[in-house]
């Protein structure tokens, strides 16, 4: 029973009483708390405020709701889910949803990618691809093949293994000295060389070549594997220079190195493919996937495994544990329900190549921001894109920060900021119009923050 002092569910739900007791990620804490960029319903390509302000998201939500938001059958799948089974553990036990949600996603993966462990996260799909990486060489003799290559700038979630072998600095110098035996590319990015290139730059493949002066100094006997984003995403939209993974793949054969991409970012349809390791004919030896798996409704990630590692683990004792690994909530019925409804709208509406239809128009719109106020550099690929903003002397990210203010409260458009970068990953529903729109809201930010 609801009485005058009790407000309703609906209301307690869109107007919090307290803002101090979350303790929010990845987020200036004070500020945001002295001026709130509140959502509190969503629809197709829009966000709605408490007071039913109008938001286009320009952002797929963190480069997740690649369906737009709350889609139909995505939704209608997840309730039958929860009234059928809510849980069940994937320890001993299992549930139909999980085989079939990985026969699909292995069917989407190129070559002999056939094998799938769920996890929760990209975060624990990184970790979770590491450890397998580690654990195949040492059930094959190789236990001295421990040392994992990342590279500079990448991003591979917030777990140990995630942050040791990525390169984004700030998340990695508060945390000691992480995971040893790590060693890092250099990063691929070149502003002289490549400032204003749509798609992949023709500068940069030989930058792949520094894994050999790696393999030199360690000895390819210790490094178990080689992880990257396809495309850098988290650090500023960095897409591949031409040649690049291709001349990386031939180096992790010539050693035994496993090659693993991170698509947590890139896959189920960003970049125009199913994965990018289509879209640039390069098949890694593990994909790690979540985000767009469930078009952001639930959480889930996983890593796709080439079958080579998978049967290197079935050995031994049928009844013995052949990895010790997993997560209480690997494999989830409501994860899994909501992925194969994803799924589903991804192959009917065909929104893969529909990304891939738009990205010409993507990129020609993107590059009428150059020449803006303090514009640095402009790149994009796929249905992706960032416009690297000057900062303000002494302050770095302030001038993004001042362009995320103003794109949520006067433009009404979200955007997601990298410190003075900005990065648009729309939704793949995206009208044409709606990239219009897109480029004027996010030019009138740029010039409010000039």
């Amino acid at each position: 029973m609801t009485t005058a002092a009790s407000p309703s569910p609906a209301v307690r739900a869109e107007v919090p009483n307290d803002l101090a007791a979350f303790w929010m990620p990845f987020t200036p804490n004070r500020a945001f708390k002295k001026r709130p960029r509140l959502i509190s319903r969503s629809k197709d390509m829009h966000y709605f405020t408490p007071e039913g302000r109008e938001i286009l998201d320009g952002s797929a939500a963190l480069w997740c709701c690649n369906a737009g938001h709350n889609r139909a059958p995505i939704v209608a799948a997840i309730q039958r889910q929860a009234a059928e089974l809510d849980f069940t553990p994937t320890f001993q036990f299992a549930h139909p949803l999980a085989f079939q949600l990985s026969s699909r996603l292995a069917d989407l993966a190129p070559a002999d990618l056939d094998h799938v462990f769920f996890c929760n996260s990209g975060s624990e799909a990184a970790d979770t691809a590491l450890k397998i990486a580690i654990a195949y060489h040492n059930v094959r003799g190789h236990g001295s093949r421990q040392r994992l290559i990342g590279r500079e700038r990448g991003y591979h979630g917030v777990g140990f293994g995630g942050i040791s072998v990525g390169g984004m600095v700030n998340n990695r110098k508060f945390f000691g000295s992480l995971i040893a035996g790590v060693d890092h590319l250099p990063a691929t990015y070149n502003r002289e060389h490549q400032a204003f290139t749509k798609g992949e730059p023709e500068w940069g493949g030989h930058l792949a070549d520094a894994l050999e002066g790696i393999v030199g100094l360690h000895d390819a006997s210790t490094i178990a594997a080689v992880i990257v984003e396809p495309m850098a995403g988290s650090t500023g939209v960095l897409p591949p220079p031409a040649g690049y993974l291709n001349r990386l793949r031939e180096i992790c054969d010539k050693y035994g190195i496993l090659l693993i991409f991170d698509e947590v970012i890139t896959g189920f349809g960003r970049l125009g493919a199913p994965f990018a390791a289509e879209r640039y004919g390069v098949v890694p030896d593990m994909i790690t996937f979540a985000k767009g798996v469930t078009s952001g409704t639930v959480p889930m990630g996983g890593v796709i495994v080439r079958k080579g590692i998978h049967d290197a683990f079935m050995h031994g004792p049928e009844h013995a544990i052949e990895l010790f690994h997993g997560y209480t909530y690997s494999g989830h019925p409501l994860a899994c329900a909501a992925a194969l409804a994803s799924l589903d709208v991804y192959r009917d509406e065909r929104l893969f190549e529909r990304a891939k239809t738009l990205e010409p128009r993507w990129c020609d719109a993107i590059m009428t921001l150059k020449g803006l106020p303090n514009v640095l550099d402009i790149r994009c690929v796929g249905l992706t894109g960032a416009i690297d903003l000057a900062p303000i002397a002494g302050s770095p990210g302030l001038r993004g920060y001042h362009v995320l203010e103003h794109s949520f409260h006067e433009a009404g458009i979200m955007l997601r900021l990298s410190g003075d970068t900005i990065e648009l990953t729309p939704p793949l529903i995206i009208s044409e119009n709606q990239i219009g729109e897109v480029m004027e809201k996010t030019a009138a930010s740029i010039k409010a923050a000039a």
